[in-house]
């Protein structure tokens, strides 16, 4: 693997400007986020091991997946850490008309405020596109809805059966520095390599006086 596929590129950030890749470094600040839950197998077991380290992080949700398990989606509010939209069914941007990847992302979000009361503001909408794939106008769209797109420099790879789980902690650690957005997945295709690669990464962190805050 090689490392601008996990550590996102600059000219992808150039190329991009209105996303947020990292975020300044000055506070020694890092941004654990979690894609594709919340799921009764794996995001309990994700929130009890950062109560541990006392860390927040952001879980960019499916809606058809809060649908199915408000609960989870209740606690990751009740415990301080932040949601974002992941679309209703992991949609495809690339392969979507932008008005029904639009009517996707606003289905997503009447399910957040139907479970949790949840009004979100401007300030707190935040919207990860499945895959990474999302056209110029559906980021346009997304923008003038009060969305900040959050991508990431940092990918773990955690989904990827190519990687074994030393290898994705690996990533994890090499290319982890202030400021770093680091995608996970709390999902059954990524729980073994997450389960391994989680807490070795909040103990880096804590050996390395990182913060560990939600978005």
């Amino acid at each position: 693997m090689r490392t601008w596929l996990v550590k996102t590129p600059s000219f992808l950030k150039w190329l991009y400007p209105s996303r947020i890749w990292s975020l300044p470094p000055e506070d020694r600040v890092v941004y654990i986020t979690f894609d594709d839950g919340p799921i009764p197998d794996i995001t309990p077991w994700v929130l009890d091991t950062l109560n541990e380290y006392k860390a927040k992080a952001t879980f960019f949700c499916i809606g058809d997946n809060v649908k199915k398990h408000p609960e989870l989606f209740r606690r990751i509010l009740s415990e301080g850490h932040s949601v974002g939209n992941h679309t209703y069914n992991h949609v495809n941007g690339w392969k979507t008309s932008t008005s029904v990847y639009i009517e996707n992302c606003k289905k997503a979000e009447d399910v957040f405020q139907d479970v949790s009361n949840l009004r979100l503001t401007s300030t707190r909408k935040l919207f990860r596109p499945p895959y990474g794939k999302l056209s110029f106008r559906q980021s346009s769209k997304l923008r003038k809805l009060g969305y900040k797109i959050v991508m990431w420099d940092v990918l773990t790879f955690d989904f990827h059966p190519k990687f074994r789980k030393e290898q994705c902690l690996h990533f994890a650690l090499k290319n982890t520095e202030a400021g770093s957005v680091i995608v996970f997945h709390d999902s059954l295709k990524a729980e073994p390599k997450l389960r391994y690669t989680l807490p070795k990464l909040l103990d880096f962190a804590r050996a390395n006086n990182y913060k560990l805050k939600a978005l």
